[in-house]
Parts: structure tokens; sequence; C-alpha cells
């Protein structure tokens, strides 16, 4: 405990601190009257996950502003509650940004877009289509600090990239959906913008062709940051109707005369697939934050969203499989190995979940659905008993009283 006055709340009242010492008094408070906890930033992810009986709600918005910046050498640390469009800003005006692409939840899920915080990004390890070449979250991550469900501070990494002997905490909290931890600061590795970006696009494709082609050029020395199929389905969503037929698009990025040679090359490399067309600067850039965004499926309704990720090889064979069962829509990211289903009426976990296995495996998140779907089916991918047994213990060290988010990620943790 600090020196200062514990926080005493009123019964239902959002508890706001706005340092980190509040934040550890939030918490220990909590835990002295057993009262769980919902932890939330701006509150654009709240409806992922399992619906929570919470007794307070402990908001991190307060808690924001850059602590450390260091363009030269490409180091950035803020408080959690901070807006990651704040920071995408600040990133944009010294040529900079986040390289993994961190996608905005707010649309799909019926909020403002641009409200997600940095705090929000790495509980929830968001990354965008440059996952592919730039990993996760999580592997931009240098460091953070949290306060546990014990009530104690904790530093974990640094400000460097190596500097963790032993297990990476920082690194385990990503995608653990406030479970572990009330993030107060975050460290995050940094890179320059590419100077040039443009898109080749393939149109008339069917899935199982995209597939196909994109692997070509993933394979390929074109260096591919990004590859995506859109179907015919989902077309018109993209662009303002702008594409065609369905598109697969593949982005190139860096200096303006490499991205030249390399998308001649990749365009004479793929010619037995069609054509290529191009996008440019503004147009290209638009096309792949709607992917990120998930734009086709932002329909104000709260019809089930998955998000599924298997082998590339499969993606397609798993929707076809599906369409002869359910009525699904569905698009493609990360060469096919990210599947983006919106399922008509229900969410179809089971039948979802086996045809995965039957395809050699994978995981889905249900991403969007009503509470009532939220409440009686497993929304993350329900895990090995091994790894349940792990993942409990895991929560154990650090919420022993259960009062973190407590069932947002499994019944029992």
């Amino acid at each position: 405990m600090s020196d200062q006055t514990v926080i005493e709340p009123a019964p239902s009242a959002m508890l706001r601190p706005t340092t980190e010492d509040g934040v550890r008094d939030a918490v220990a408070w909590a835990i002295s009257e057993r009262a769980p906890l919902e932890i939330v930033g701006h509150g654009s992810r709240r409806a992922i996950g399992r619906p929570m009986q919470t007794a307070e709600t402990l908001s991190l918005a307060d808690l924001s502003g850059v602590t450390l910046y260091e363009p030269e050498e490409l180091v950035l640390s803020a408080r959690a509650g901070t807006p990651l469009a704040d920071l995408s800003t600040l990133l944009a005006e010294r040529g900079q940004q986040f390289q993994f692409e961190p996608m905005d939840y707010g649309p799909l899920l019926a909020e403002p877009p641009g409200v997600g915080t940095l705090g929000g990004m790495a509980a929830s390890n968001l990354s965008g289509p440059r996952r592919l070449k730039a990993g996760a979250a999580r592997d931009h991550v240098l460091g953070m600090r949290f306060v546990t469900g014990r009530g104690d501070i904790v530093k974990a990494g640094g400000r460097v990239v190596k500097n963790v002997t032993g297990y990476d905490l920082s690194k385990g909290l990503c995608g653990s959906w406030g479970t572990l931890g009330a993030m107060t600061e975050v460290t995050m590795k940094v890179m320059p913008r590419p100077e040039t970006e443009a898109t080749l696009v393939l149109s008339g494709l069917d899935d199982g062709e995209a597939t196909e082609a994109m692997a070509v050029a993933m394979g390929s020395s074109a260096e591919v940051a990004s590859a995506a199929h859109l179907p015919e389905s989902v077309k018109g969503r993209f662009l303002d109707k702008a594409l065609a037929a369905s598109s697969t698009v593949l982005r190139l990025e860096g200096f303006a005369p490499s991205v030249e040679y390399r998308f001649s090359r990749l365009a004479a490399l793929l010619k037995p697939f069609g054509p290529a067309e191009r996008l440019d600067g503004d147009e290209s850039q638009r096309l792949w934050r709607e992917i990120r965004d998930v734009e086709p499926f932002c329909d104000g309704t709260a019809r089930p969203v998955w998000r599924v990720a298997v082998a590339p090889s499969v993606g397609h064979q798993l929707v076809g499989a599906l369409r002869l069962r359910v009525g699904v829509d569905a698009f493609y990211d990360w060469q096919g190995g990210l599947v983006w289903l919106r399922m008509e009426a229900e969410p179809g976990a089971e039948l979802l979940r086996a045809t995965i296995r039957a395809l050699g495996g994978g995981h889905a998140t249900l991403i969007r659905a009503s509470r009532e779907d939220r409440a009686s089916i497993p929304v993350f991918e329900p895990q090995p008993a091994p790894l349940a047994a792990l993942a409990g213990r895991l929560k154990a060290q650090f919420d022993p009283h259960g009062i973190l988010n407590p069932g947002r990620m499994a019944s029992t943790y």
C-alpha cells in the first residue's frame, strides 16, 4: 500500500485513477472488499469476451500521456490510457509508425472509431494486415508497468530490445485481456513509415486460385508486406465499390525505386493468374485500413463475427465446408491464414470448431455476438486441459483473489 488515502468508492461508481499509485490503491480496495473489477480504457473492445459479473469498473482513461519518445532510438513510452489515435499522429509527424498496424475494433462493435488505447492494444495483442511481415503487438513491446491482482506494481522489460533475462512478463501480458494485471505504462518499439506503398491487384480469382496466387507471391523475392483476398460477396464494400470483381491484393512497401522494381517482377511472376492492376498512395492505404478494420462487417448489427486463424492453404476450404451447412460471408487476410467470418444467424461455434479441427487445427475467436451468445459458448478457443491448467495457475499467481476481469476469457479465469 502507498501512503496515499485508499480509494473508497461509492457503490457502482467508476474508479478513475490518474496515477499509477491510484491504480494500485483501487486494486487494494477491491481486494479488501472482494469486489471484482472490470478493467477498461475507453471501452472500444468492451464487448469482446464473456460477460462478466463485476462490482466496479476501473477505468484507465485518465492515465494518459507520453512519458518518453526518442525518435532516433525508435522507442516510445506512454501511459496505458493514451489514445492510439494520438500516438499515431505523433509518430506520423516524425515519419514513424507502429509497424504491426493495430486494428480499430470500434466500428465493428458499433462503437466510434479511433478511441482505442495503448493499454487496450497491448492487452488484446492487436495486429493488422502487416502481421505477416512485422509480427503482432507483443513482438514490439519492450516493457510495461502494471498492477497485479495482489496490489503490487510490477515493472517488466525495459526501453531497449535486448533487456530480458528469463521470462518476459510484458509479452506474457499481451493477449491476457486484463485478466492478469491492470497496465499503467507500455514501452513500444516504433519503426519508420515506408516512403512508398503500392498494391498489386489480381481480379476475378476464386478463393482457391487466390490462395495459390498469394502463396506464389509470398514465396517470391518481392518482399510482400501484406496479402489478402476479397471475394465477390464483399468486394463491393471496399473503396466505395471501386473494385470491379473479386480481388486478390498484395502490398509492397519501401523506397520508390525498389517498389517499382519489385512490382514489375511480381506482376510478371503472377501473369498466369491474370493481368495485374495497381493502387497507389492514398487509395492503397485506404484499402488496407478497410481490410484491417473489417469494413465489410461494420454493419451496425449483432450478427456473429468470427476471427479464425488456420494454415493459409486451408482457409478457403474452411469457408467452402461451412457454406454447405450454414449461411456465412467471409474474406481472407494474412495470405488466407486469417479468415473473417460473419454468420448470418447463430454463431455455429461447434460446427466451426469441428471443421477447423478436421482441417488440421487452428483457433477461432468470437469477436461480435449478442450478450446471450457470449455467455453460452466459449468466446476464445478452448484450450487443451494441460494448457488450461497452466493458464489457471498463472491467473492464480497474478490475481489470487480473482478480481481482475474475472471470467472474461474462460469461466474459470
